[in-house]
């Protein structure tokens, strides 16, 4: 096999995705995190000294271009195999060839595996002596979750990397380039194309760079076809399905936001689950979706649900963890959820309320006994005088007021009577009645 995995001018009957895969590492977009410059695995990489690897991450990343860069970068052997193909069998013969390839050329071998949660676990095992004595190195490719798809001996020797689905703008300067880009893209043609369709495709891609290229590919041919632009009318027509896309920095953006929060704020789950589609349909970041409905979770439901806030936490656990598009739909159920349940904005009065008040009376001090007197000089001058320990009185209630100053009969958290603030409601009224019945002691 030719050390060289990259041809200089590669075969125009290619696809469009195959041409314009990176033939270094420069090229690769959108995981500047782990091989961006300064990075430490950049430089190990550049050298073919990273080691076993294990790419987690969804479809169209980059997983098996970095495979055949690292191999490049370091001389290596490389074999490629699927594990949905691959038997046992395959697995041996590959050592053996590794084993041969170091003892007559002293050359290491990189295979690379695809989709290898396929494999079980004895296949899995079959690597591990190989791996110890350096004969083989190993790259892995998932769109699992390693720490489920893979057994512990082989993850204790394989650095595990997540790689993130590419952004709308990545991908957008992917496009940019294959369309410029005269020996592997599309430069030949000479095609002008909108900005806009070009957002189009990089937004239904979902993140994946062979769906993104594949679409750029057939509206680019229609636009040929027809002597145009590349527009939306031709990225509609290849895709086979109509555009939703927005601008995010202009005013549809914000109405449709505008229209997810209303919807959530008056209980209308159909409307919720609506808007907050048509804003994941039209490639707006499902992790910027979820702080806008973590948002919601606080200012319109607060303490009326507060496991809101919790489950707004959940959803973006999920999201991160499954990705696109399966982790969308806990964004949806999470926007469901918001309008189903009892809201109250005492949460978010409050917060204003004191907000108005620092900025119209300034720091006022805090009250003698409630300061903190950790020595003797503190206890000496007055510090925690008079604090009366809730936990040693009758109910647990401190007839102490802990405001400051001037501040003793302003109030800034009135709870709801809806959902959990209504016990909050009642519990306080009780506290409250407690106090006027009990006498202050300390």
């Amino acid at each position: 096999m030719s050390n060289d995995l990259f041809d200089s001018v590669p075969s125009p009957f290619l696809p469009l995705a195959e041409r314009m895969r990176p033939a270094k590492l420069d090229e690769v977009l959108g995981q500047e995190k782990l091989f961006g410059p300064g990075r430490p695995l950049r430089e190990a990489f550049l050298k073919g000294e990273a080691g076993s690897l294990i790419f987690w991450g969804p479809p169209g990343v980059g997983k098996t271009t970095l495979a055949r860069l690292l191999a490049e970068s370091g001389g290596f052997h490389f074999v490629s195999h699927s594990a949905v193909e691959a038997t046992l069998k395959d697995v041996r013969a590959v050592i053996e060839t590794a084993v041969e390839q170091r003892r007559l050329y002293g050359r290491r071998t990189l295979l690379f595996l695809d989709e290898i949660h396929r494999f079980n676990k004895a296949q899995q095992d079959a690597f591990l002596p190989s791996l110890e004595n350096g004969a083989l190195t190993l790259v892995g490719a998932t769109t699992e979750n390693p720490s489920f798809a893979l057994n512990a001996a082989l993850l204790s020797r394989a650095r595990v990397l997540r790689l993130e689905a590419l952004s709308v703008q990545s991908l957008m300067d992917l496009l940019k380039r294959a369309l410029t880009d005269e020996a592997r893209g599309l430069g030949g043609w000479k095609l002008a194309a909108e900005d806009k369709a070009l957002e189009a495709i990089a937004s239904m891609a979902d993140g994946d760079a062979r769906r993104a290229l594949a679409l750029l590919e057939q509206s680019a041919s229609m636009a040929r076809r027809d002597a145009k632009p590349l527009d939306i009318e031709c990225v509609e027509r290849a895709a086979g399905s109509q555009v939703l896309l927005y601008d995010k920095s202009g005013d549809q953006h914000y109405d449709i936001i505008s229209a997810l929060h209303k919807s959530v704020r008056s209980s209308d789950p159909d409307a919720a689950v609506y808007w907050c589609g048509r804003m994941l349909k039209a490639g707006d970041d499902p992790l910027y979706v979820l702080r806008r409905l973590t948002r919601m979770a606080s200012e319109d439901i607060g303490n009326a649900d507060p496991a809101a806030l919790g489950l707004a936490r959940s959803a973006r656990e999920a999201y991160e963890f499954l990705g696109s598009p399966e982790g969308e739909l806990a964004v949806i159920q999470l926007a469901a959820y918001l309008a189903c349940v009892p809201k109250s904005d005492a949460a978010y009065r409050a917060w204003n309320g004191v907000q108005a008040e620092i900025a119209s009376t300034g720091a006022r001090s805090v009250p003698m006994h409630l300061r903190n007197a950790p020595t003797k000089l503190m206890k000496d001058m007055g510090h925690g005088a008079g604090y009366i320990h809730a936990h040693n009185q009758e109910g647990a209630v401190a007839d102490m007021d802990c405001l400051p100053e001037g501040l003793k009969q302003r109030s800034f958290y009135t709870p709801s009577d809806r959902g959990r603030e209504k016990n909050f409601r009642e519990y306080l009224a009780w506290v409250e009645q407690k106090k006027r019945a009990d006498p202050k002691s300390p």
